[in-house]
C-alpha cells in the first residue's frame, strides 16, 4: 500500500484528527530522507508500537553548519516512497519549507548540557536546529511516540531531554544501530563515499568495538582511546574529530567505565564526516 504524501499541515491535521477521534496511538519516525535499512527498522518498530505511523521527510537547513554539506545531502523522495510502500506506513509527511519555517519564524529551541561537546562542539548551532525541527514535527504530527536510531546517540539524548523539559506527551524510543555485514553503521552519508573509501570505512567501528571491549575488560581508558585513534587513522581515515568515553545516561565525560558508558567518535574519510558509537559495559562487569 502506498501511503499518501502530505505537504501541508492542514492535510496532516485533517488525517491525524480523524485518527485521534478513533483513539489511535500515533507514532512518528522523523527523517531527512535518503532512506536505508536503518530507517526502515525504525518504521518496523513504530508499526509494532502504535496504531498509526507517520514518516516525515524534511531536510532541515537549520541543522547544517556547512552550506556545502546541505547542498550535497541526497534527496530521493521517489525511491523513499517505494521503500516505505511495503511497510504499511499510514502517511508520509514531506512538508513544504513554509510549513516548518513560515515567514517571520523567530523561535529556536536550545537544549543545554547533553548538546555540549562531541558533535555539538564541532557543529555550531546543529543541535539547536535539531531540537527546533523535532519540536515542530512532534507537535505537528500529534504523535504519542517517536522513534530515533542510536547511531546518532547525542541527538537521541537531546531529543529525550527536550521532551522531558517541555513536558511533551511523547514517548521517545531509541532503536539499536543497524549495520552492514562488515560493521559500518548505516547512514545516508555513506552514499558519498567512493568505492575505495567505502572499503576502508569499517575501520571506524572495528576500532570502537575493540576499544569498548578493552575498556570493559579493565584497560586504562586513555590508552584504549589512543590505540583506537591510531587504528582509525591507520585504517585510512584522514582525521579523527573526536573520540571520547561518555556516560550513557547523561553524556558526561568519563575517565573510567565505572557506570554504563558510550564510546563515541567522529572521523573524516574521503571528505565525508562519519559518526558512530558503541556501548561500553562497566569495567569488570
Amino acid at each position: 500500500m502506498t501511503a499518501p504524501i502530505l505537504r501541508r499541515l492542514s492535510e496532516l491535521h485533517a488525517l491525524t484528527g480523524r485518527w485521534q477521534a478513533e483513539g489511535a496511538r500515533i507514532a512518528v519516525v522523523p527523517t531527512m530522507g535518503a532512506l536505508h535499512a536503518g530507517h526502515l527498522a525504525l518504521v518496523s518498530a513504530a508499526k509494532a508500537g502504535a496504531d498509526r505511523v507517520i514518516v516525515t521527510i524534511f531536510v532541515n537547513p537549520r541543522q547544517f553548519d556547512n552550506p556545502d554539506d546541505l547542498a550535497k545531502y541526497p534527496r530521493t523522495e521517489g525511491s523513499d516512497a517505494e521503500k516505505l510502500a511495503p511497510l504499511g506506513v499510514d502517511a508520509v509527511y514531506v512538508p513544504d519549507p513554509d510549513q516548518i519555517y513560515p515567514e517571520g519564524f523567530a523561535t529556536t529551541v536550545s537544549v543545554a548540557g547533553v548538546s555540549e561537546g562531541l558533535c555539538g562542539a564541532h557543529r555550531p548551532g546543529h543541535f539547536d536546529g535539531v531540537a527546533t525541527v523535532v519540536s515542530k514535527l512532534l507537535l505537528q504530527t500529534r504523535a504519542g511516540c517517536a522513534f530515533f536510531g542510536e547511531k546518532d546517540y547525542q541527538q537521541l539524548m537531546v531529543v529525550r531531554r527536550l521532551v522531558r523539559d517541555l513536558d511533551l506527551p511523547v514517548e521517545i524510543v531509541g532503536c539499536p544501530t543497524v549495520r552492514e555485514a562488515d560493521g559500518l553503521a548505516l547512514s545516508s552519508r555513506n552514499q558519498r563515499l567512493s568505492p575505495a573509501a567505502r572499503a576502508r570505512a569499517p575501520a571506524l567501528f572495528a576500532a570502537l568495538d575493540a576499544a569498548a571491549g578493552a575498556i570493559g575488560g579493565g584497560a586504562a581508558v586513555a590508552a584504549a582511546l589512543e590505540e583506537a585513534r591510531g587504528a582509525i587513522l591507520a585504517g585510512g581515515f584522514a582525521a579523527v574529530e573526536y573520540l571520547e568515553l561518555r556516560s550513557a545516561a547523561t553524556l558526561a565525560p568519563l575517565a573510567a567505565a565505572d557506570a554504563p558508558a558510550r564510546l563515541l567518535a567522529a572521523a573524516y574519510l574521503d571528505g565525508v564526516r562519519l559518526i558512530d558509537n558503541v556501548p561500553v559495559p562497566p569495567a569488570g562487569g
